[in-house]
């Protein structure tokens, strides 16, 4: 065997250490690009997750942002009555419904998330249904109803599951955060250190770490740029919010200085209005006083005749005063049989000073005796909204025809009526009519076609809420250029007999069994004399309290007292408060309240005693006392002790 020659081994062992140092360098080199490669997936991860941490965060704030502006609008809603702020509340609480909708996407990836977002999403639904009552009762004019509802509403769990969920979904979003950021801190300085220890092994492993620390340099560059972006763009946020916040306070400012010219102008037309009429009924009363003055002790005839024509004229100014209190919405609801044809007739007068001279009004009764059991107040408004929208379409000239009628339907004939006997009860103008498009929307509340300022949208809204609820159907028959026929089909009442009119002076009065002593409590010392005086005319004792406070020592002082008449709202105590205080020790007293103006005071406060409406007469009051007299109560403590 021959031996190798010389240099041979060397070459052999450089060649295989060349052959070894490649196959390092090439094993190195991949294994750097590989390293490489997973940090810049694992960065790439990092931020991305970041980014997705920060979208979910920025949606659950807006979020709860936009949940607080909606309850803001709705309470801003109840407490002014201003539609617009209805409005706002709808649509708010409509964008948190796509913005919780969009959370929910967002936060698809991971289940505890979405737990969360389903349990936000249940109490969500549960709060819209509790903040739409309210907002009905408020659209329907129900305001005690709705302020009681939206406090309700603040006690409920529903808000704070609301809240509390959302920060739930924060506090996870910003652990999960933190947790990425750490393992992609640690992947990277792993990275770091294998890339180190390769190093030695040659030129290629330490331009490979070169090469990876220029990749670190880069990655942390472009994390640095990102966070220097993302503070850049939290503080256009912060601008834009200010800004915003600033433009929402002007525009607050400008709502409530037009809200204030509205009212003023409402004001302004209401009140000539009236004081051409108060003026009128004055002048009869006043001219009737002085001319019965001027013939007094020489033509008795006469005088009696001018007194008469002055009572008239004071019972028409005391009617007046009924009707802006029922139109005021101070008056309770009460259902009651109502003829469609008197209705309308009784409206003669009020409709002829609303629509103008311009306006010329025609009543046509084809309903007979049939009749509808409604609120007369709501109808009536009702009424007066259809000749209003009437008026406005004539632009304020025209012919207005207003008439009922009778009709019969079958089952389902018309939308989703019942079969039966309807009275039909029809608004038709001259007006420019509208488009099949208008038409369409009218009904839908705050839709409106007048100018801005001059009309909310929900007339037509809460008259078709009151048909609906009475269980009709309201059409409308319209076109371009031949006017709009409005009718309400009412169901008829053919349970209740017609009830015929009783006047006060054909109303007998009860006869009492006796001469009462009766304690009057009343705070206005002019109506406190009339009513004493009309006390001791009719017979009876009557003793004068000028402060609710001081009765109590005046029951206690005369012990004899039958009847406790009182005014109802009084500055230092309202008559049911001192009734209800006096209960205790003097429940055997009967009770009469006597009130002009009751719109601070619930009905329900009453207790069920009888009350005696400002102005009266005689005959009212002899009657009012017979019937309080009546009433259930405890025997006096003398009479116990005289059996």
């Amino acid at each position: 065997m021959s031996e190798p020659a010389p240099g041979e081994g060397g070459v052999a062992w450089r060649t295989v250490t060349l052959v070894v140092m490649a196959v390092l360098g090439t094993a190195t080199l991949v294994a750097l690009i590989a390293i490489l490669s997973g940090a810049n997936r694992q960065r790439d991860r990092a931020l991305n997750a970041q980014a997705h941490s920060f979208e979910v965060m920025i949606l659950a704030r807006s979020l709860s942002a936009t949940v607080a502006r909606s309850e803001a609008s709705l309470g801003r809603y109840v407490v002014s009555g201003d539609r617009r702020m209805g409005q706002l509340y709808f649509d708010q609480w409509r964008l948190a419904g796509a913005q919780l909708d969009r959370l929910g996407r967002t936060t698809s990836d991971s289940a505890e998330q979405r737990a969360r977002v389903d349990r936000l999403r249940a109490a969500y639904d549960a709060r819209g249904l509790e903040l739409a009552d309210t907002a009905l009762s408020t659209n329907y004019g129900k305001n005690e109803q709705a302020y009681a509802r939206f406090y309700q509403a603040a006690q409920t769990p529903t808000l704070a599951t609301i809240d509390s969920t959302l920060m739930d979904v924060l506090r996870s979003e910003r652990e999960l955060l933190d947790k990425r950021t750490t393992a992609a801190d640690a992947t990277v300085g792993r990275s770091s250190r294998i890339a180190s220890v390769l190093a030695v092994f040659g030129i290629l492993i330490v331009l490979g770490a070169i090469a990876l620390g220029w990749v670190t340099v880069t990655a942390f560059g472009e994390r640095a740029t990102a966070r220097a972006d993302a503070d850049a763009a939290q503080a256009r946020a912060d601008e834009l919010s200010a800004a915003v916040a600033q433009a929402t306070d002007e525009l607050r400012a400008q709502e409530a200085k037009l809200r204030q010219v509205q009212k003023m102008e409402a004001v302004g037309q209401l009140t000539g209005g009236i004081a051409h009429d108060f003026n009128n009924m004055l002048a009869v009363v006043l001219g009737g006083l002085e001319l019965a003055k001027v013939n007094l002790g020489r033509n008795p005839i006469e005088v009696r005749r001018n007194i008469d024509s002055a009572t008239e004229g004071a019972n028409r100014a005391a009617a007046l005063t009924r009707r802006l209190l029922a139109f005021s919405r101070e008056e309770s609801l009460k259902p009651e049989p109502i003829g469609a044809g008197e209705l309308v007739a009784g409206m003669g007068d009020l409709l002829d000073r609303t629509l103008g001279d311009a306006i010329t009004l025609a009543v046509v009764d084809n309903a007979g005796d049939w009749r509808v059991h409604a609120d007369r107040v709501q109808l009536e408004n009702a009424i007066l909204n259809l000749a209003v929208n009437a008026r406005d379409a004539m632009g304020g000239r025209g012919q207005l025809t207003i008439s009922t009628g009778r009709r019969a339907l079958a089952e389902e004939e018309l939308n989703h009526c019942r079969a039966g006997d309807y009275v039909a009860l029809s608004v038709t103008d001259t007006g420019h009519g509208m488009t099949p498009e208008v038409a369409d929307r009218v009904f839908e509340p705050f839709f409106t076609t007048k100018a801005a300022g001059k009309g909310t949208g929900l007339g037509l809204s809460q008259i078709f809420g009151l048909v609906r609820q009475l269980g009709g159907e309201i059409t409308i028959d319209t076109a371009p250029g031949r006017g709009t026929t409005v009718t309400l089909l009412l169901p008829r009442d053919a349970a209740s007999p017609a009830a015929a009119p009783v006047t006060e002076a054909a109303a007998a009065a009860p006869l009492l069994p006796e001469r009462l002593r009766i304690l009057v409590v009343e705070d206005d010392p002019r109506v406190l004399a009339a009513t004493t005086g009309a006390l001791e005319e009719l017979g009876h004792d009557p003793v004068s309290c000028d402060d609710p406070l001081a009765a109590a020592g005046l029951l206690d002082q005369h012990g004899d007292i039958d009847l406790l008449i009182s005014d109802v709202l009084m500055p230092r105590q309202t008559g049911p408060e001192m009734v209800t205080a006096l209960r205790e020790r003097h429940a055997h007293v009967a009770v009469l309240f006597v009130t002009g103006f009751a719109g601070d005071v619930n009905a329900a406060d009453f207790g069920n005693m009888p009350v005696l409406r400002k102005p009266f007469t005689l005959a009212g009051l002899e009657r009012a006392v017979a019937g309080a007299m009546t009433t259930d109560r405890p025997a006096p403590p003398h009479r116990i002790a005289a059996e």
